[in-house]
């Protein structure tokens, strides 16, 4: 783990030390707080990226995936 310094508006800060102050015994001091809000938006982050890549895979094979479910419907309709 790396100790690093970060520069946080007061009312953010107040509003963390009162979630810290409800929160479940592992996350109960700023420092867990914040790497529990670091990883839930590092993962969600990781988790767009990745889909907005698998949109873009898809809109420029849209032409061939297109041809290619109609052919397998006409030859699953095929008796």
């Amino acid at each position: 783990m790396k100790t690093i310094s970060i520069t946080v508006e007061e009312n953010i800060l107040a509003r963390l030390d009162r979630l810290a102050d409800r929160a479940l015994k592992d996350r109960k001091n700023r420092s867990s707080m914040i790497r529990y809000a670091m990883r839930e938006y590092v993962s969600r982050m990781e988790r767009q990226i990745e889909e907005e890549r698998e949109r873009e895979v898809f809109r420029r094979q849209r032409a061939r995936l297109e041809k290619e479910a109609i052919a397998l419907v006409r030859e699953q309709a095929t008796p």
